[in-house]
């Protein structure tokens, strides 16, 4: 869509875990178009550790628009505007969220901005600020929607042949002692992701326990916060296979998955990580769909029987229980 050089961009991904994976499978592609080319990222400053370190990333930019909203402080968002528009001069700044809050934050780094047009997001007033637009159905797939609004504002074409073949997204994971973690030898590592931002999408701890039961391997249950360490530690005590992995921070939690030979898990963050890591991965599936994942022969989706409305979410749907535990345990075994 540009035909100016580009040497210096930014992109505008602010929110969530799994979003920022799926979006920062671009930053490869960018790359191999463009080698010399600066790419800065603009993110909540609770997943900076993600992109602190990457190495296509030259820098990393952070708000707090949680505390802002919260605090409702006019010098603060007096304080937030002025850093933005102290970054200097991009070539371009893409919003890849597409929401009213990340055009306002891409408009005030620079006049210089694209993002998508009114018809291809949930927030079509965000569109109203973009110099450039792209148009792609937003029932498309999440990461061919990512990967296409970047690749039109920069004029170049990433293909279903490039993503699926694509690197690992954070390169640098590593663990720095994998003796503390009881990894086995003898049985395949399994994690399960039993978390989620709504609770319907979350598979029920009993069914969890007896997946667990039913695989028979070394399977380790990943939790965030008080309340999911609780349903951890439940099944852990439910099932004869399950292990309580400890407290991980972001860049542990992408080293710790990709270690892994299968990951399962409820739509949410980390279940996201393990595609791009290139770790086979089951992704459960209740009131959203299987948009939300680039399915691979490795990564695989499995829907309940609901009708999901991708332009009005359901988050009463619950139907994800109606998932078998026989036929996630038929898709490990034909993963592992």
């Amino acid at each position: 869509m540009l035909e100016k050089q580009m040497n210096r961009i930014a992109i505008v991904r602010l929110s969530a875990l799994g979003d920022i994976v799926n979006s920062a499978v671009v930053l490869q592609f960018i790359k191999q178009k463009f080698p010399d080319i600066k790419i800065e990222w603009i993110t909540e400053e609770v997943f900076a550790p993600l992109l602190e370190n990457h190495p296509l990333v030259d820098k990393v930019h952070t708000l707090n628009l949680k505390r802002l909203k919260k605090e409702k402080s006019f010098s603060q968002l007096k304080k937030s505007i002025s850093f933005l528009k102290s970054l200097g001069e991009f070539d371009l700044v893409i919003d890849m969220q597409g929401l009213i809050k990340s055009s306002i934050v891409s408009r005030i780094i620079s006049k210089n901005t694209h993002g998508f047009d009114k018809d291809s997001t949930r927030e079509g007033l965000a569109s109203c600020f973009y110099k450039t637009k792209s148009s792609i159905a937003y029932d498309e797939n999440i990461v061919k929607r990512n990967c296409f609004v970047v690749s039109d504002g920069l004029g170049f074409e990433i293909d279903d042949e490039m993503i699926l073949n694509k690197k690992v997204i954070f390169p640098n994971a590593k663990l720095s002692d994998k003796n503390l973690y009881n990894f086995s030898s003898e049985q395949k590592n399994i994690a399960i992701v039993i978390g989620a931002s709504w609770e319907s999408k979350k598979y029920k701890k009993e069914k969890v326990a007896e997946l667990c039961d039913e695989l028979k391997e070394n399977c380790f249950i990943l939790w965030g916060d008080k309340l999911e360490k609780e349903e951890a530690l439940w099944i852990c005590k439910n099932s004869n296979y399950a292990k309580l992995t400890p407290k991980l921070s972001l860049e542990e939690l992408v080293a710790f998955i990709s270690e892994m030979d299968l990951l399962i898990g409820n739509d949410t963050g980390p279940t996201h990580m393990a595609w791009g890591q290139n770790i086979p991965s089951i992704t459960l599936f209740g009131p959203t769909n299987k948009r939300m994942i680039y399915q691979t022969p490795q990564n695989l989706g499995i829907e309940s029987p609901s009708f999901v409305d991708i332009f009005k979410i359901d988050k009463n749907d619950f139907s994800i229980k109606d998932i078998e535990v026989s036929d996630i345990v038929k898709s490990a075994r034909g993963l592992l």
